[in-house]
């Protein structure tokens, strides 16, 4: 695997399409006002000395505890709720809203890190990945998303983990333990679906740990609402739409977002294409018989 492999993509932020996309994910603006202020700082660490003496006039003393955060965040919740999509989005949109940042890289990593099982391979393409990430941020700030973090990080005391599973956790945890000298240049986000899989020290690094939950019946309905306007539907079948994807319909578990426009949208048009226009009835009619995504186990 050369090294450009190591990730799925590597985007220059800001993005126009990356920003186009976040006025399409519900809830987005909700949570991004939640904890950009949080974010911002990992991302101006270096700025809290200046902060400090202008404010205070001299160097508070939390201000060194503050410093020694790591620039790591966790984003956990069911598939299909938005984590890594979010993390995109809030990336980009952390780079807009700084108007004295300058040109940044959105690094995504490829699940091809795994590599193929050979003696050492994952920790040594988890080290290329973070290699040329620090090389990059002596020029632009880096922010890197990580997808399926349980499947580098998972808990070293978990019976089944292999001698590989914990060279490479252990290579994680020194890399993002080196990006603190960095102060913000350089931010990681882990998207997981399990956060109890992830090791402890992994999660203890965490500057911010956010959930992500499936959407409420006031949420689903928000979304049909925002998608299905132009077919004017009245609140009595959107009450029918949003009982059949919740905790009241026929399998208890209410839809994700990515259920509901990934399965439940293309399956409804599917039924009225070609003969004729789509109704509410196609979407109930499948919305009652298609089974939403399992709901994974956490105990976290």
């Amino acid at each position: 695997m050369t090294i450009s492999s190591v990730f799925d993509r590597e985007t220059a932020l800001p993005n126009a399409d990356l920003s186009a996309r976040n006025l399409t994910l519900m809830g987005f603006q909700t949570r991004y006002d939640r904890i950009r202020r949080q974010l911002n700082l990992l991302l101006h660490l270096s700025d809290l000395p200046h902060w400090s003496k202008q404010h205070h006039g001299k160097q508070l003393k939390i201000c060194s505890y503050v410093d020694d955060q790591y620039p790591l965040v966790i984003f956990h919740g069911d598939v299909g709720t938005g984590k890594t999509v979010t993390a995109e989005g809030i990336a980009n949109q952390l780079i807009v809203d700084d108007h004295e940042a300058d040109d940044s890289l959105l690094y995504k990593l490829s699940t091809r890190v795994r590599g193929a099982g050979k003696v050492g391979e994952m920790g040594t393409l988890i080290n290329q990945a973070f290699d040329q990430i620090i090389r990059s941020a002596k020029h632009r700030r880096a922010i890197l998303v990580i997808d399926e973090g349980d499947s580098l990080a998972a808990a070293r005391t978990q019976d089944h983990s292999h001698h590989e599973d914990k060279v490479a956790v252990n290579t994680l945890i020194q890399r993002i333990d080196e990006l603190k000298q960095y102060k913000g240049r350089i931010l990681v986000i882990l998207c997981t679906n399990r956060l109890s899989a992830l090791d402890p020290a992994i999660v203890r690094r965490a500057a911010v740990v956010d959930a992500f939950d499936r959407p409420s019946d006031g949420e689903r309905r928000d979304l049909f609402m925002r998608d299905l306007d132009d077919l004017g539907l009245g609140e009595t079948t959107l009450d029918a739409l949003v009982k059949a994807t919740g905790t009241e319909g026929l399998h208890g578990v209410p839809w994700t977002y990515s259920d509901i426009r990934s399965r439940l949208y293309p399956a409804a048009l599917a039924q009225a294409y070609p003969e004729t226009g789509l109704t509410i009835e196609h979407l109930l009619k499948v919305a009652r018989n298609l089974k939403p995504s399992p709901v994974l186990e956490d105990d976290a």
